[in-house]
């Protein structure tokens, strides 16, 4: 399982039967650990497969989830977790719907997926995050373009626990080798730029909230 706390070497969470795929995999998760940026490999399902201590810097303030932690499945921090928007800034337009718009895309792909389908499930049991699912998501694609959907050069806001970065701004950088392709994984790094002013933190959720949709406005599809 993927540490949740700073200051340890990646670690294996999923890894393939195969014994020279676990080397790889392995001698990968030491290879991370000598990124100073949040790094994070992960499956179809978002399902996380190595994050290196910096990813779990980012996110040690978290409070526990029994289903939506970010070192377990990235997806379901970003849609589920009621604490996400006190890491990720402008969590709806800049996250939320990015992500969205890639979990329909695997859906398409792997629709008998179980993984994927308890995500689906759970998304239409949050009549907000549903109707943003089927309505808005297809209206706001076609408004933003693709190239906004795009996990790879997308520069998207941050705010680090660590002060010595606070509110910034992080470049995503998809860079996945051939072998981890084969794997069916990808890997994502968040390449931190300079702090930005500070800003106030966002207030959290309350903790006794069920699955915290954080979709407060949907687009409205054209007529």
């Amino acid at each position: 399982m993927a540490q949740q706390a700073g200051g340890q070497r990646s670690a294996l969470r999923s890894v393939p039967e195969d014994p020279e795929a676990q080397s790889y995999l392995q001698d990968y998760a030491t290879f991370m650990e000598a990124v100073p940026f949040p790094s994070v490999v992960v499956d179809h399902r978002w399902d996380v497969v190595l994050a290196n201590s910096a990813f779990a810097s980012l996110f040690r303030g978290i409070a526990p989830h029994p289903t939506a932690m970010p070192g377990d499945n990235f997806l379901r921090f970003v849609l589920f977790h009621p604490d996400a928007s006190s890491v990720l800034g402008e969590h709806e337009s800049r996250w939320c719907l990015p992500m969205l718009a890639h979990f329909a895309a695997a859906v398409e792909r792997h629709g008998h997926d179980h993984g994927l389908q308890a995500i689906r499930r759970e998304i239409a049991q949050d009549p907000i995050m549903e109707a943003a699912y089927r309505q808005g998501l297809p209206h706001w694609v076609r408004a933003v373009g693709e190239a906004a959907v795009e996990h790879d050069g997308a520069v998207r806001p941050l705010l680090h626990p660590d002060p010595r970065w606070g509110a910034t701004d992080c470049r995503i950088v998809a860079e996945t080798p051939r072998t981890l392709q084969d794997m069916g994984c990808t890997r994502l790094t968040m390449v931190l730029r300079e702090p930005r002013r500070p800003v106030p933190a966002p207030r959290r959720r309350s903790r006794d909230r069920r699955t915290a949709s954080h979709l407060t406005v949907v687009p409205t599809p054209e007529a």
